[in-house]
């Protein structure tokens, strides 16, 4: 089977994933009253499991929601011991170099990957381990806060296969990795 690592996230124009305070409401500044999911129910349909950092899986905890996937869920952190009991058959934590979980991973037959959090992310394109991005663009400047991308060791190309607009002005790109 092809293993694939793909992301899914919006940016705002200036590139951030969060504000300065951490905070992700200005995701919600285009009305959305169809509330149209932009593709993500599509995107979730064709992945196998999603790998997330401590981080971004504590926010999602945060939630005052459900626990919002259906597919198994991978921690990747070095600072948290364990999972929530209530969260154990759906999240499992994982530790180590990338490329060892990621086997590790690909051996319980899950291939296709939903890479998700600024840092794992940016580890994963330190490492050349990202196959594909869908860049979902909110028109606001946020002028600071959590950057989704950083200094990379080397070029990584890109070749657009996709642009979509949804409310007239949200611009969703996508991405695959040019080898």
């Amino acid at each position: 089977m092809n293993k694939k690592n793909s992301v899914f996230i919006a940016t705002s124009l200036d590139g951030y994933i969060a504000d300065k305070n951490g905070g992700i409401d200005w995701l919600h500044s285009i009305l959305n009253p169809d509330n149209d999911d932009m593709g993500y129910v599509e995107f979730t349909n064709k992945i196998d499991a999603l790998v997330m950092g401590r981080t971004t899986f504590e926010t999602v905890l945060g939630f005052d929601v459900d626990w919002p996937y259906n597919k198994p869920v991978f921690v990747l952190s070095n600072k948290l011991k364990k999972i929530p009991e209530s969260h154990k058959e759906k999240a499992f934590l994982v530790k180590g170099k990338l490329t060892e979980i990621l086997d590790q991973i690909h051996e319980k037959g899950f291939n296709s990957l939903y890479i998700d959090g600024g840092t794992t992310i940016r580890n994963f394109l330190k490492e050349d381990l990202i196959d594909e991005m869908v860049l979902t663009t909110i028109p606001i400047l946020l002028g600071g806060g959590s950057s989704l991308f950083s200094e990379l060791p080397n070029e990584l190309k890109f070749e657009l296969i996709g642009t979509k607009t949804y409310l007239n002005q949200i611009t969703q790109n996508h991405y695959k990795r040019k080898k």
